[in-house]
This record gives structure tokens, sequence and C-alpha cells, in this order.
């Protein structure tokens, strides 16, 4: 039997860490007195330590064939990382936690979503709706904390972070391990399969996508306070994003059916050239910004669900962790840090509107590598 509600548990807090973390994060490190380049740093080190230790334990999992004792204790030592936090606002001291939480928290995820693709047998198209609950607590926790800190200090921050990464211990106890598939494909060598041309297009495109969004997710809340928009409405603005991803991962067995695979990653990069361009250039249309969070759904849920599906059936059960390692590291490892510094700089040289233009620059580019590279449906894509 699929362990529905403790996989669901985990990607409720992961999420939820990530809801009360990267919106409001880079507003506690100005308050610490960080400057703009300092603060993309800090939280560009998440992408760094994403691009190195995916890979890392991804490939001990599959030789270990385990995963859920290095889920665990990544976990444990994320928590303590954190900590680190609450000890000094010094800029090394910043930089140490920061450095420690990301190395062990970001090993974690890309285990999880193999863990849940072999708990899934074959059901794949049932991910979104185990995965859903991820967007859930991230709304909860980017909407409570938004409404604490219009009265409680910026600190608040801390404690609650520091709370979802409690429960993301307490979900990865109780998460069971995957067995091995009852019949084993043939072997496939690694090599072959990045190899092929669909495979490295959407990896490549994949890096263009995270770079993309790398200024939405460093300044997006300072952008819109700087606007004039309240606290509450950055939650709120972050929440609407996350509920147009619900939505797609609810019908994703849906647009599986309906579209290829490909056809749906186009789309959302085709979305996320106008998004990009929209959050930059429309900031005082509360209207135009309202219309680039729904765009979420099509940037980030329906181009991630595609992608990690993709992944799932490209590299099978042989090379599962690391194919999902692969996936994490080279788009919101490296595509992330170089998005996440580079915005860091562009931000007070030319601006947060040609910031975001640039973003829709590399959505462009990624489009364009996608199309490019993959011309043909795959054996494994759904049509």
């Amino acid at each position: 039997m699929i362990p529905y509600w403790r996989l669901s548990g985990y990607y409720f807090f992961y999420f939820a860490f990530v809801g009360a973390f990267s919106p409001y994060f880079s507003l506690y490190l100005q308050s610490v007195g960080s400057t703009a380049a300092q603060i993309a740093v800090l939280m560009s080190l998440m992408s760094v330590m994403r691009m190195l230790a995916p890979a890392l334990w991804g490939a001990l999992a599959d030789r270990l064939g385990v995963r859920v004792p290095i889920v665990r204790l990544s976990a444990l030592l994320s928590m303590l990382g954190f900590a680190g936090f609450l000890v000094s606002d010094a800029y090394a001291a910043l930089f140490a936690s920061m450095a420690f939480l990301a190395f062990f928290w970001s090993a974690a995820l890309p285990l999880v979503e193999a863990l849940t693709f072999a708990h899934l047998e074959g059901q794949s198209g049932r991910y979104g709706n185990i995965r859903v609950w991820g967007s859930v607590g991230f709304i909860l926790a980017v909407l409570g904390l938004g409404y604490l800190l219009d009265d409680l200090p910026i600190r608040t921050v801390l404690w609650v972070t520091l709370a979802t990464l409690g429960g993301i211990l307490a979900c990865a106890l109780v998460i069971p391990e995957a067995g091995r598939p009852a019949h084993m494909p043939p072997h496939r060598p690694l090599g072959t399969i990045l190899r092929r041309p669909e495979v490295r297009s959407l990896l490549l495109a994949c890096f263009f996508m995270s770079a993309a969004h790398g200024a939405l997710y460093v300044f997006y809340s300072l952008h819109l306070v700087e606007h004039g928009y309240s606290k509450t409405l950055v939650g709120w603005m972050w929440t609407l994003g996350v509920i147009a991803e619900i939505a797609v991962f609810m019908g994703m067995p849906q647009l599986l059916r309906a579209f290829s695979l490909r056809g749906i990653l186009v789309f959302s990069f085709a979305a996320a050239i106008l998004r990009f361009l929209l959050i930059g250039w429309a900031a005082d249309s509360l209207a135009l910004l309202l219309f680039a969070q729904v765009l979420h759904g099509a940037t980030f849920g329906a181009y991630h669900a595609a992608a990690v599906v993709a992944v799932n059936e490209w590299f099978g059960s042989q090379h599962q962790a690391r194919g999902q390692a692969l996936y994490g590291s080279i788009s919101f490892g490296a595509g992330g840090m170089m998005g996440g510094v580079l915005s860091g700089y562009t931000w007070d040289w030319i601006g947060s509107a040609w910031t975001y233009s640039l973003g829709a620059v590399f959505a462009l580019i990624g489009l364009l590598v996608l199309i490019g590279g993959w011309r043909e449906p795959s054996a494994g894509e759904r049509v």
C-alpha cells in the first residue's frame, strides 16, 4: 500500500519550511544590516548546496539501496544548522549557519521524490495528489507568518522556521523505505541515458528556468514592500501563486492524458517569459501582479510535475535517486545559484524591472533549448 499520509506529511512540512524561509528570511537579513549583495549570497547558498549535496547523497543512496536513513540524518542536521541563526547575526556566522543548513536540507528532497515514485510503482500520475500537500504547507506558512509579522518582530521568522524543520524531522522518522521492483529492467548505463538529446535538453532548459526564478525567490517580497504593499499582502501574493500550483497538481493526471510532457513544458517556459516581464514592469498594477502570480501554476506547478515525471521515466528504478538528484542539482542548484547571485548585483545596478527582465531572457533561452533539443517524443513520454 502507498504510505500516502506519511509521504504527504513530509512534503507538507518540507514546503512549509520553504514558505516560512524563502519569502521572509531576506527581510530578516535586511533587518540585521545585511546588504543586497550579502542577502543574495546568503540566500543563494541554498542553491549552491542543492547543486552539490543531492548528487553526493543520491549516488550513495543508489549504491546502498536505501534512502530513508539519509533523509532522517539530513532532517536532524538541518535543524542543528538552522539553530546557528539564533546565536549570532554576524555575517560570518550567518554564512556558516546557512551553508551547514543548506548542505543537509538540500540532500533530502530528491531522495523523497525517488521514494515517492518507488511507492507509486508506475502510477506516476498520482504524484501530484501527494505533492500537493507540500503546496498546502507552503500556503499555511507563508500566509500565517505574513499575518504574524504585522504584529510581531521580524525575529519571529526564526522560531516559525525552526518549528517547520522539527516537523520535517518528525515525518522523516515515520517514512517507510520502498522495496526494489520485483522485475528489474535491463541495466542501462547512466551515461547512455545522459547522451539522449531530450534528456540533455531538458536538464539544460531546467537550469535556465531556475535561473529565471532567481530574483523571484530572493527579492520578490522586498520588491512588493518597496512598491508600498503590506507584509500581509506579500503573504497573500505568495499564497495565490501556490493556490494556482495546487490546482495544477490536482489536475496533473488529466493534463498528462491530454498533452505531451514536451507540450506542457513548452507552455510553462512561455508563461515564465510573460510572468517575469509583468513582475518587473507592472509592479504598480495589483491586477497584473495577481495575473503574474496565477502563472506560477504553469511556471512551477506544471513545469516541475512534468519534469520529475520525465526524469522518473527516463532514468528508471536503477538510477532514480541520481536522476532526481541531477535534476535538482542542475536546475534548483546551479540554475538557482546563478539567478540568485546575479540578481543580487543587478538589483542595485540596473534596478528591479531590468533584473526581472533578465529572468524573462533566461526563460526564453530555456524555451529555445527545449524546443531545439527535444524534437521527437521519447519512448517514455505520455501523449
